[in-house]
């Protein structure tokens, strides 16, 4: 019978490992999680930043002029002022399966982004953000070697690193309320995996037993494109409708894999190293992202927005494996969202609060991974603030935005395999947390002489 060390997946998830017990993770992840040892990790949806967080994930059709929407690159034409924002990301979560849990967390540079108006109908932009995450730690102990009662089996399996994504962005006017843009990035980042097996005996101790380590690390750089559409329209003489869309384009990421086959003696001691593979090319095949948004407002104060997308993570492929280095087939995704926001009086004198925006959303999106051909979802409830320091001027302004998420995904669903062992699923629940900076200055500006 497996007992599971826990610190995540046990059994059904037993494929990506049981979550091992282990102290926070401080790093590029966002805690301990084991959906992230699928595909490339935990992969950014295109779901925007502070502001985007606060509604949802959404603004693929929802113009605003005081933060950078790099979500849907068209919308960089309401850029009114140059604006610089960036965004600070923590994460506390509780996973658990039917038999136990544990608690993670951590904290982690969330996003950079600069964009300016270049002239009445061009805008552009620039910025860095998180394309996937990898982290996860996990070990399963299996008493039930044939032949030998009490032979325990031990595995462990421990993944960091991730994929980061260094963009420019351009949006154009082509007519009046049609707007179109374009995205080009580098995409970049390095990847580590390790999976490593010892067996103890009635004669060799468990705790002494030498181990096998077999190592992956793989280091992507490549180039991805965006394109994004909005028109704006009148409902009426008081809402005006917005429609949005964007189109991610298949990316074949190139990457040079490294694979390394390391014993370790009873003591933690490196004992032997086998190269297995060194720079070997391969590429990493990631589907395209379809996302479609309308949203209603009054130009003035309100915006309430609706948002759909879709992935087709079953092409996904990685150095010829379907699923990655796990080995596990993926499956199409599609995410569903409804958010908004609302300024009570932006220009009110008397009370600061008026002038504060009040953001909230919520959010469903299925996962990749499908235990048994069930799916999985991850539901989410977000809300936020936007906080305009009073020190600001028709010239430059700087906004704090808040922005909270309370999610949960998976489920502690129990399965059995034909084989007779259990499969165990795991849920994760998470509260999400960013704090944003936006910087707007009006620049370029021509001085006169009276």
């Amino acid at each position: 019978m497996s007992q599971p060390n826990f610190s995540g997946l046990a059994g059904g998830l037993s494929l990506l490992g049981l979550l091992a017990a282990s102290s926070v993770a401080l790093g590029q992840g966002l805690g301990n999680s084991p959906y992230s040892r699928l595909g490339l990790g935990d992969a950014s949806p295109n779901a925007g930043g502070v502001r985007q967080m606060g509604m949802g994930g959404i603004g693929v059709a929802a113009p605003n002029s005081v933060n950078v929407n790099e979500l849907n690159p068209a919308l960089l034409y309401y850029t009114s002022r140059t604006t610089f924002e960036a965004g600070y990301t923590g994460q506390f979560k509780t996973l658990r399966n039917d038999q136990t849990s544990q608690r993670t967390g951590t904290g982690t540079l969330g996003y950079l982004a600069l964009a300016l108006p270049i002239n009445r109908g061009w805008a552009a932009a620039i910025g860095l953000k998180p394309y996937s995450t990898v982290d996860y730690q996990s070990t399963t102990v299996d008493n039930t070697v044939a032949g030998d009662p009490q032979a325990q089996v031990e595995k462990q399996y421990n993944g960091s690193g991730g994929i980061a994504e260094a963009y420019m962005s351009h949006a154009v006017r082509v007519t009046k309320g049609l707007v179109v843009g374009a995205s080009a990035s580098y995409v970049f980042g390095t990847i580590d995996r390790e999976t490593s097996t010892r067996i103890g005996t009635s004669t060799l101790p468990l705790a002494i037993a030498n181990r096998d380590i077999f190592q992956q690390q793989v280091r992507y750089s490549d180039f991805a494109f965006r394109t994004g559409i909005h028109y704006r329209g009148k409902v009426n003489d008081k809402v005006n409708y917005n429609l949005g869309g964007v189109y991610s384009f298949r990316s074949n990421l190139n990457g040079k894999q490294n694979l390394n086959l390391l014993r370790e003696d009873g003591s933690g001691v490196q004992a032997s190293t086998t190269a297995l593979e060194v720079e070997s090319a391969g590429r990493a095949q990631v589907p395209a992202l379809t996302q479609l948004g309308v949203s209603f407002d009054n130009n003035r104060n309100w915006n309430l927005s609706l948002e759909g997308s879709r992935q087709q993570w079953s092409q996904f492929r990685a150095f010829g494996e379907q699923g990655g280095a796990a080995g596990i087939p993926l499956s199409d995704t599609y995410r569903f969202g409804v958010g908004g926001e609302l300024t009570p009086d932006a220009t009110s004198v008397d009370s600061y609060f008026s002038r504060v925006t009040y953001r909230a959303g919520l959010n469903v999106a299925q996962l990749p991974y499908r235990p048994g051909g069930t799916t999985l979802y991850d539901r989410s409830v977000s809300w936020g603030f936007a906080f305009p320091l009073p020190t600001a001027t028709p010239l430059d302004a700087t906004t704090i935005s808040l922005g909270f998420t309370y999610g949960q995904r998976g489920n502690t669903d129990v399965r059995t395999l034909d084989t007779g062992a259990l499969e165990r699923n795991i849920k994760e629940d998470y509260v999400r947390m960013q704090l944003g900076v936006t910087l707007n200055n009006r620049w370029f500006i021509k001085r006169r002489i009276e």
